[in-house]
């Protein structure tokens, strides 16, 4: 068959601006060469033909169709083999993912990789994931720093707390790949995040920074990766920095991970040195995803988040089948029902496609109508397949608990529609209705830690302008009461008061602490003020040791981590895993202003504490609560007994200023009748306690 000249000097016209033609050119030689060699197939000739007779724009979605048709003889040609061997081609899929994500069946398993970064906190995650987007082409040099962290929360702190993905595409050794590069927070408070976006990938970058070595969440992260079974690339990071040893941190991770030398990678993402090395080893360490193209479909929900415009975007990945746009899909848990009303990929930013293929990471918008519709871990599938659920993830427990009430009580819907679109974000927070005496109508959210909390209590304000009081944090308790009965309770106020328990248990972690040797005693002192039951001692090397705690989780829960970065000036890293419960002798402490208890202030206290943590809470709310016309009490009791006090006198009338002179007894007079009345009005009087007083003294 002759070359038809119409199509081919359209061909030639548009090459440098449209890649997908570029892919239609190519796939025309290896046409003519398969049919010289007589492998092609009459039906294959055919179809060709018929396509070459019509425009550019309508051969190739005609071109479309016989390879989506001809899997089988695809895979077994080397098309993609072809595709991926012009170098303009590959410049071309890097600078116009537009046209790329057209048509994503240019990326067949073999070609992909999915990889996320794991590392300690600070240990240069984001700015490696910048410097890879750069040298793919995905964002141009000199873009914003932190391109990944797009939340106000995490520009003004300066971490990551919402994974984030990215498709790449990198040209090597005469191949383009599909790289899915997923950015993952560090701190322990988000540890749910890593753990779901390993389940999405087949390796992991393990990042250590050059100058500190292996932190506490770097052993964890690793572990985490490795239960996972993925491919672990070790990556030193900040080899540029002052205070930089390779040498030494190479031999810390050969040593604590069992790692060959030669493995290691030593790089700089701030200046772009050794990066080179970085993407050649994803691809050649990275087993492609698994999964089978042929067999119904099946998507993992692994992410979500809520846009003002579309609704409830949902991250996933693609485990068995092809998600075509317009498909009528289901959700095998709760068998809701909906179509797939846009698909595509983030590079970083959204790029709609037609089609997801089999182990590909992308996004796929349904119109649910309800923000909670989206249930991460969920399995979707075609309506009417018969195909078994994926295992998902495991149900979160949370840390601790802390309530969030609106500081006016007429802001309680907009803070209920707030919080509905912020758990679609984050899913580990648990939320539950509540409601307080004090502060009116409420909810009881659980959360991974301190940092989770306050991350969630800043993103209310920021991103949806809900003005929030948060209770004072707490930790899950078990009551043993009599006649066998058991209690779980996760809020103070819900402690019995009166009631004769028998046993109470709180919950127990590990904490792991690496220390430089000149902060260890400070560091220690800290472990034992926390209740804490020391378990090891271990010297990293010669200036750092590791050091492991037993102790409750209601110390970390509080303020033991701000504590521990102030005693070693920043330098000491934290990580913990719970362990179980254990008994434990604490009891509830109630504030009482002018005898009546304040259900929003009530604490679980160690008992050998509670007349020093009494005497602060007093001290707080005397400083906050306005006098009024009479004296005002103010208590902490454990049971019927007060461990600390202290009172705000009334103000003072002078009833005798009119006297000028006259027998004593008519100032006395005047001064018992003034007393009388004070006596009345503290007995029929009520403290009203300020919604700022609650917001100063629970913000502290």
């Amino acid at each position: 068959m002759e070359e038809g000249n119409s199509p081919r000097k359209t061909w030639n016209r548009v090459e440098q601006d449209d890649p997908a033609l570029v892919a239609a050119k190519l796939l025309y030689e290896r046409y003519k060469e398969i049919t010289r060699t007589g492998e092609s197939s009459e039906s294959l000739r055919a179809s060709w033909q018929t396509a070459q007779k019509k425009t550019t724009q309508s051969a190739l979605r005609e071109w479309a169709n016989v390879l989506q048709s001809m899997k089988g003889w695809i895979e077994t040609s080397g098309i993609h083999t072809v595709l991926h061997s012009s170098n303009g081609l590959a410049r071309n899929l890097a600078g116009s993912p537009t046209a790329v994500a057209n048509d994503l069946s240019l990326f067949p398993q073999s070609l992909i990789r999915n990889f996320s970064v794991i590392a300690h906190i600070d240990h240069g995650k984001s700015t490696l994931s910048d410097r890879l987007l750069e040298l793919t082409g995905a964002i141009k040099s000199g873009s914003r720093k932190q391109y990944l962290d797009r939340l106000p929360v995490e520009r003004s702190r300066g971490i990551t707390v919402k994974a984030q993905t990215a498709s790449m595409f990198f040209p090597w050794q005469s191949t383009t790949y599909l790289l899915n590069l997923i950015d993952t927070p560090g701190h322990v408070d988000f540890s749910y995040e890593v753990s779901r976006s390993l389940a999405a990938c087949q390796g992991a970058l393990l990042l250590v920074d050059a100058a500190q070595g292996i932190q506490a969440q770097t052993v964890s992260t690793f572990y985490a990766a490795f239960e996972a079974d993925l491919s672990i690339i070790p990556v030193i990071n900040k080899i540029d920095m002052p205070a930089a040893d390779p040498e030494r941190v190479t031999e810390e991770i050969c040593m604590a991970f069992d790692f060959d030398p030669e493995d290691v990678l030593a790089v700089s993402a701030k200046t772009g040195e050794g990066l080179e090395r970085v993407l050649p080893a994803i691809v050649e360490r990275v087993p492609p995803p698994s999964g089978h193209p042929e067999s119904p479909l099946r998507l993992l929900l692994f992410d979500s988040y809520y846009d003002e415009y579309r609704g409830v975007v949902c991250l996933v990945q693609v485990v068995d089948g092809v998600l075509q746009k317009g498909d009528k899909i289901v959700s095998l848990n709760a068998d809701d029902r909906y179509e797939a009303l846009e698909v595509g990929i983030f590079t970083p930013e959204p790029v709609k496609s037609t089609n997801l293929y089999t182990g590909q990471v992308g996004y796929v918008i349904m119109g649910m109508k309800t923000v909670t519709a989206a249930r991460v871990g969920d399995t979707y599938a075609h309506e009417k397949s018969e195909v078994e659920p994926l295992p998902g993830f495991k149900p979160l427990k949370p840390v601790l608990f802390a309530g969030l009430f609106p500081i006016s009580t007429d802001d309680f819907d907009n803070l209920q529609v707030a919080v509905e679109k912020l758990t679609v974000n984050d899913p580990s927070v648990m939320v539950r209705r509540d409601n307080s005496a004090a502060l009116g109508q409420g909810f009881r959210c659980g959360f991974q830690g301190l940092l989770h909390m306050d991350v969630f209590h800043q993103r209310l304000q920021e991103e949806y302008g809900a003005s929030v009081i948060a209770s004072p944090p707490s930790v899950p308790y078990r009551l043993s009461l009599p006649g066998e009965k058991v209690l779980n309770l996760d809020s103070p106020s819900d402690f019995p008061v009166d009631q004769k328990i028998d046993r109470v248990e709180e919950p127990m972690v590990i904490a792991t602490i690496v220390v430089p040797n000149q902060y260890l005693g400070a560091v220690m002192e800290l472990g034992q003020e926390c209740r804490g039951e020391q378990t090891d001692y271990i010297a990293v090397d010669e200036s750092r040791t590791l050091l492991r705690y037993k102790m409750p989780l209601a110390e970390i829960a509080t303020t033991f981590y701000d504590s521990l970065k102030s005693r070693s000036s920043g330098y000491a890293s934290f990580d913990y895993e719970e362990i179980g419960m254990q008994p434990a002798d604490v009891i509830r402490m109630d504030l009482l202003v002018n005898g009546d208890p304040v259900d929003a202030l009530a604490r679980i206290v160690p008992r050998e504490r509670a007349e020093k943590e009494g005497k602060k809470l007093v001290t707080k709310m005397k400083e906050l609560l306005p006098r009024q016309m009479f004296d005002i009490s103010i208590q902490a009791s454990v049971g019927r007994k007060v461990v600390a006090r202290a009172t705000i006198k009334a103000y003072r009338k002078d009833v005798t200023a009119k006297l000028y002179g006259g027998d004593v007894t008519r100032k006395r007079k005047l001064l018992e009748k003034q007393k009388a009345g004070k006596k009345k009005m503290k007995r029929i009087g009520r403290v009203e306690i300020p919604q700022e007083a609650f917001y100063e003294i629970l913000s502290r």
